[in-house]
């Protein structure tokens, strides 16, 4: 199903498959952002020939169906990578994905790339009255990760936020929203620009080796390169059975109000996103013309629109309880890609097929910082990509690992709620 996104401005001219039977130094599957911020790399670094495949149109999947929040971070929190992979490591994982943010706020402002940027900051809002979680995490990030998120007192949250349902809270300053498919069509048209050849309606129906180079068949056509990227998230290309096994398309959901005119300054006094500190949170954001854009849940299924509408509607009144009744104007959900570790897996199998997948919902930061890691590796030659080497391609075991998921969502879903009503 079609996000609001999509109907916001006009679809553009499709870009045509290839034709015939040409060479490449690098061709990339896939059109959303882990591609794309690839081939934007690779261009920034002087490689040519670069062709991205793309079985729908750019920006179909995740990237453009999304929430649009910009923050760093990993849906793996900081204390498990920590504990996962030591101080060192965590830092310089951590520390990708703010270069990513500060190299999207670039890109957009430096590209002309009109995607309604709102460089805010995000509210990480407390759900629950003890502030022990926020003040254990802010200390974390400040100890380890030298990130400086601002405690908001209750009282201050409740002037930005006026909900009954919060407490106190934490401002990440370096982080924004923006419309996410409007960001991944300016970076598809500044990488043409910088020479990449980009194919829509363009499903690769073979994958194979011939001698030290890649062949793949897209219709009638052929193209030849050493090196291949498969960065195609929730939506698998049944190319490569090791990289598809080791996720799980898991479906989120969103909705869009209708323009709330002044019944959002009576909800909403900041511009800021907000999430909140439940493992099954809701999160959102205000838009320039009043509408609230709202998401939260995920699931093994992908719902109709009238399903989706009317599991967030819920949402959204028992955190604004006067926006009761408010017109949903469209709602809609989408797949991205889960691995067990709820890391990106970003990595080689050492002969020239590149992956980059998994980036579980946190995705617009990782997937530019893991473009940066591909493009670098592929265009210095490297075999590698070391910060990445403790999230393998841990196989999730489907259809099995769906009940896996499902179960573990629904238990954390019960804690927030027992946690809630222990609270009173």
């Amino acid at each position: 199903m079609a996000s609001w996104y999509h109907g916001r401005t006009p679809e553009p001219v499709p870009r045509s498959p290839p034709r015939g039977r040409r060479e490449a130094s690098v061709v990339i599957v896939g059109g959303g952002f882990a591609g794309l911020n690839t081939a934007l790399g690779l261009a920034a670094r002087g490689v040519r020939d670069v062709v991205l495949l793309e079985s729908r149109t750019i920006g179909f999947g995740a990237s453009g169906r999304n929430g649009g929040f910009v923050f760093a971070g990993y849906s793996l929190g900081e204390r498990a990578l920590l504990d996962r992979v030591g101080e060192a490591r965590a830092r310089s994982l951590y520390r990708r994905t703010v270069d990513a943010v500060n190299l999207i706020r670039e890109r957009i402002d430096t590209l002309a790339i009109d995607c309604h940027c709102v460089d805010a900051g995000v509210v990480w809002a407390n759900w629950f009255r003890d502030g022990r979680l926020l003040r254990d995490r802010q200390r974390l990030l400040a100890e380890h990760y030298d990130a400086d998120w601002q405690w908001i007192p209750a009282e201050a949250m409740h002037e930005f936020v006026r909900s009954r349902r919060y407490h106190d809270g934490l401002y990440e300053r370096n982080a924004m929203h923006i419309d996410p498919l409007a960001y991944a069509r300016g970076l598809a048209r500044v990488a043409e620009a910088a020479g990449v050849a980009i194919h829509e309606g363009s499903r690769v129906r073979m994958l194979e080796r011939r001698g030290p180079r890649w062949v793949l068949r897209v219709g009638d056509a052929e193209i030849e390169a050493p090196q291949v990227v498969l960065a195609c998230g929730g939506y698998l290309a049944g190319l490569d059975r090791r990289i598809d096994r080791a996720v799980l398309p898991i479906a989120t959901y969103v909705m869009v109000t209708e323009p709330l005119g002044e019944r959002l300054a009576e909800c909403l006094r900041t511009r800021a996103a907000i999430y909140d500190t439940r493992f099954a949170f809701d999160y959102y954001r205000p838009l320039s013309d009043t509408r609230l854009l709202w998401g939260g849940r995920i699931s093994i299924r992908d719902r109709s629109p009238r399903a989706v509408q009317h599991l967030l509607a819920r949402d959204l009144v028992r955190v604004f309880p006067s926006l009761k009744g408010v017109r949903i104007e469209q709602a809609w959900s989408g797949l991205m890609s889960y691995a067990r570790h709820e890391m990106p897996q970003v990595g080689t199998h050492g002969n020239g097929l590149w992956y980059a997948q998994a980036f579980g919902g946190h995705g617009l930061a990782p997937t530019c910082a893991a473009g940066e890691a591909l493009a670098e590796a592929i265009a210095s030659g490297e075999a590698s990509l070391p910060d990445y080497a403790d999230f393998g391609l841990e196989p999730v075991h489907r259809p099995f690992g769906y009940l896996a998921a499902q179960g573990t969502y629904w238990k954390y879903e019960f804690a927030d709620w027992m946690k809630s009503r222990l609270e009173g």
